[in-house]
C-alpha cells in the first residue's frame, strides 16, 4: 500500500500521523510512504530522517493525497484539504464529526473511508487512540487553566495552589473518564482543593481510593453542578459521549452567576463542548471573554506539545496503521472490531449510528 503523511495545517498544530520509525517499519513490510516536505519539524522529525528510514519527500500536500492509498494525520481535513480526497482513499485522524456538518458533508461527497481515531474501541470498551490525547488534555487543561487565572488574561489573580495562610483555588471537574481523571491528579499535585463530578458511582469509588485527600467526588446531578460551578474559580469541562455531541452540562446562566475572573476550560470543545457558552478557538487567540469568565476552548490543545503527543499518539495509532496497510480497511475491519468501530463514512455511506442519528442520514452497513 502507499501511505501518505501531509502537514498538519490546523492552526498552530504541530503534531505528524507518523514518525521516521513507523515508516521504517512499513518499508520493512513491502509498503511505500510518501511525506510532506517538514511535516514531522514540529515533532523533531526531519525530512533527512524520513528519507533515512525510507520515506520519499514530497513538496506539497496536493501530490500526497494524490498518490496515497491511505492518508495518516492527526487533525480533521480542513476546508483546503477538502478538494484532495479522493473516492475510495482512506483517511485514518481524528474527524470528530459530530462538531462539524460540514466535515460531514465533505466526507460523503468525496466518498473517502473515514476512519475515526476517537472511535476506534477495544473489546473492554475503551478507546485506545483517543486515550493517550485525554491524558495530556487533561493535564494541560490544569496548566492552562492556572495561566489564565493570572490577573494580566484578566482571570482572578489566584495561585492555584495557594499559599500558607492563603487558600488555594477551588478546580471543579465536570467528567471522572480520563481527561477528568489527569485533571484532577495534576491540580490535586498542585495543592488546588479539586472536586470532580461524574455519573457513575462505581468509578466515583474508584477516584475516591485513588485521589488524594483534597479531591472530593460527587455524583454528577443538576443541583450537584450548580452548587460546585458557582464555588469554582477555575472550571474544567471534560465529559465525553464517543462519536456524538457533548451533553451541555453547564447553562449560560450559570456561567453568569460564576465568579468575575473564574475561568472555564472546555476540553470537550471537539465534540462541541460541555459548557453552554463555549465556542472553539485556536492556539492563536485560545481565550475569550464573557459574562465576565475566562474561556479557553482551543480545538487542539495536545498540538502545543507535539513532540510529546506525538510519541504518545503514534504509540497507539501505528498498530492499527499496520493492520489496515498490510490488509487493506476491509479485511482489516473486518478482523478487527476495534478498526471496525472506528468506521465512520465509508464511499458516501454514513455507516455510526451515532453520526447518522445526530445528522438526519439513514444508517448503512459497510
Amino acid at each position: 500500500m502507499i501511505i501518505g503523511v501531509p502537514a498538519e495545517i490546523k492552526n498552530h498544530e504541530y503534531r505528524v500521523g507518523l514518525l521516521p520509525v513507523h515508516v521504517h517499519a512499513l518499508r520493512e513490510s513491502g509498503h511505500r510512504v510518501l511525506v510532506e516536505s517538514e511535516a514531522g519539524v514540529g515533532s523533531g522529525a526531519r525530512d533527512e530522517d524520513y528519507r533515512e528510514a525510507g520515506a520519499k519527500i514530497v513538496s506539497t500536500a496536493r501530490e500526497v493525497y494524490a498518490r496515497t492509498e491511505m492518508i495518516v494525520k492527526v487533525k480533521e481535513p480542513q476546508p483546503a484539504e477538502f478538494a484532495c480526497l479522493r473516492p475510495g482513499q482512506v483517511v485514518f485522524t481524528y474527524f470528530h464529526f459530530a462538531a462539524s456538518r460540514k466535515l460531514v458533508e465533505a466526507a460523503i461527497r468525496s466518498r473517502i473511508v473515514a476512519i475515526a481515531y476517537e472511535t476506534v474501541q477495544a473489546a473492554d470498551g475503551s478507546l485506545p487512540l483517543l486515550v493517550p490525547m485525554s491524558e495530556i488534555a487533561g493535564r494541560m487543561a490544569v496548566h492552562e487553566g492556572a495561566k489564565y487565572l493570572e490577573e494580566p488574561f484578566k482571570g482572578r489573580g489566584l495561585l492555584l495552589a495557594g499559599v500558607p495562610g492563603v487558600a488555594p483555588a477551588k478546580v471543579v471537574i465536570i467528567g471522572g473518564g480520563v481527561v477528568g481523571a489527569n485533571a484532577a491528579k495534576m491540580a490535586a499535585g498542585l495543592g488546588a482543593d479539586v472536586t470532580i463530578l461524574d455519573i457513575s458511582l462505581p468509578r466515583l469509588r474508584y477516584l475516591d481510593d485513588v485521589m488524594p485527600k483534597n479531591v472530593t467526588t460527587l455524583m454528577s446531578n443538576t443541583y450537584n453542578i450548580r452548587d460546585a460551578v458557582r464555588q469554582a474559580d477555575l472550571l474544567i469541562g471534560a465529559v465525553l459521549v464517543p462519536g456524538a455531541l457533548a451533553p451541555v452540562l453547564v447553562s449560560e446562566g450559570l456561567v453568569r452567576q460564576m465568579k468575575r475572573g473564574a475561568v472555564i476550560v472546555d476540553v470537550a470543545i471537539d465534540q462541541g463542548g460541555s459548557i453552554a457558552t463555549s465556542r472553539p478557538t485556536t492556539h492563536g487567540a485560545p481565550t475569550y471573554i464573557k459574562h465576565g469568565v475566562v474561556h479557553y476552548c482551543v480545538t487542539n490543545m495536545p498540538g502545543a506539545v507535539a513532540r510529546t503527543s506525538t510519541y504518545a499518539l503514534t504509540n497507539a495509532t501505528f498498530p492499527y496503521v499496520q493492520q489496515i496497510a498490510d490488509k487493506g480497511w476491509r479485511r482489516a475491519a473486518e478482523d478487527s472490531p476495534a478498526i471496525h468501530a472506528g468506521l465512520n463514512i465509508v464511499e458516501g455511506r454514513v455507516v455510526f449510528a451515532r453520526l447518522a442519528e445526530q445528522f438526519g442520514r439513514p444508517l448503512e452497513q459497510v
